[in-house]
C-alpha cells in the first residue's frame, strides 16, 4: 500500500512538472529530477576559491591582528551582478531558504575534509529577531543546516545572540564596516561552547567585521576556539 502510495505521488509530480517544469534559478534550463534548485552544468561552473588548500589565504588575512582564530575561508567567489550575488540575492531577499540549505550541503561535500578537522559545533551568524522575524528565517542558520546535513556536526543557535539591528553593510567604507557592528553580539548560553572548536558560518564575507566581533564576543569562553567559513568572499 505504502509503495503504491509513493508510485502514485511520483506519478503526479511528474506530471505537474509537465505542464510547470522546475527550472535552474541561473540558467532557466528545466532540472532533471535529481537536480535541485541549480542545474548540475551551473553547479559545476560556480566560481570556486579553493582557498581551503591555503592556510594563509585572503580571507584569513582579513583578521590578522584583529581577533585570534584559527583558520578562515570561503567556498565561493563573489562579484556584483555574477551567479554567485544572484543566488545570494534569492535565497536573503526572496525567501529561498531551501537553495540557502542546498548551497550549504554542496559546501560540505566541497569542503568535507576542511571542516571535519576537529570542529565541534557549527555556529551561524545570528539575525536580530526582529529582522529574522521580518524576514521568516536565518540564511545563514539554513546554510548551516545544509552542512550539517553532509558533515554531521551539531549545529547551535543559542550560543551567540544579536542584541540590536545594525544597517546595512552594503556600500559602506571599511571604517563604517567595522564600526556599524561593534557592541552588537552577546554570549548566549556559554558552558556548552567551553573546551569546544567553533566554526562560525555567514553567506558573504567582505571586510570581516562582523565575523570579527562575533569571534571577539564568544573568545571569553574558557578553552574556545574559533574558526571561520562563509559561502561566498567578495
Amino acid at each position: 500500500m505504502k509503495k503504491r502510495m509513493q508510485v502514485t505521488k511520483r506519478i503526479l509530480i511528474n506530471f505537474i512538472h509537465l505542464f510547470f517544469p522546475r527550472l535552474c534559478i541561473l540558467c532557466k534550463t528545466p532540472l532533471i529530477q535529481e537536480e535541485k534548485q541549480i542545474c548540475l552544468s551551473c553547479l559545476c561552473d560556480l566560481p570556486l576559491t579553493n582557498f581551503h588548500a591555503d592556510e594563509n589565504n585572503p580571507v584569513f588575512q582579513l583578521f590578522i591582528g584583529k581577533v585570534d582564530i584559527v583558520n578562515a575561508t570561503a567556498w565561493l567567489h563573489y562579484e556584483k551582478g555574477a551567479k554567485v550575488q544572484r543566488l545570494i540575492h534569492s535565497f536573503k531577499y526572496y525567501s529561498n531558504r531551501d537553495l540557502a540549505y542546498q548551497l550549504g550541503r554542496q559546501m560540505g561535500l566541497s569542503l568535507q575534509s576542511y571542516i571535519n578537522q576537529e570542529i565541534d559545533l557549527l555556529i551561524p551568524v545570528p539575525l536580530h529577531r526582529k529582522r529574522q522575524r521580518k524576514r521568516g528565517y536565518n540564511q545563514s542558520e539554513w546554510i548551516c543546516r545544509g552542512l550539517a546535513s553532509v558533515v554531521h556536526i551539531p549545529v547551535c543557535t543559542s550560543g551567540l545572540q544579536r542584541k540590536t539591528t545594525s544597517s546595512t553593510q552594503t556600500n559602506k567604507s571599511l571604517y563604517a564596516r567595522w564600526t556599524n557592528v561593534q557592541h552588537l553580539f552577546a554570549l548566549g548560553d556559554k558552558h556548552d561552547l567551553e573546551n569546544k572548536h567553533i566554526l562560525l558560518v555567514d553567506d558573504v564575507i567582505t571586510s570581516g567585521s562582523t565575523l570579527c566581533m562575533c569571534a571577539e564576543t564568544l573568545l571569553v569562553v574558557p578553552g574556545i576556539k574559533i574558526s571561520i567559513l562563509a559561502l561566498a568572499s567578495a
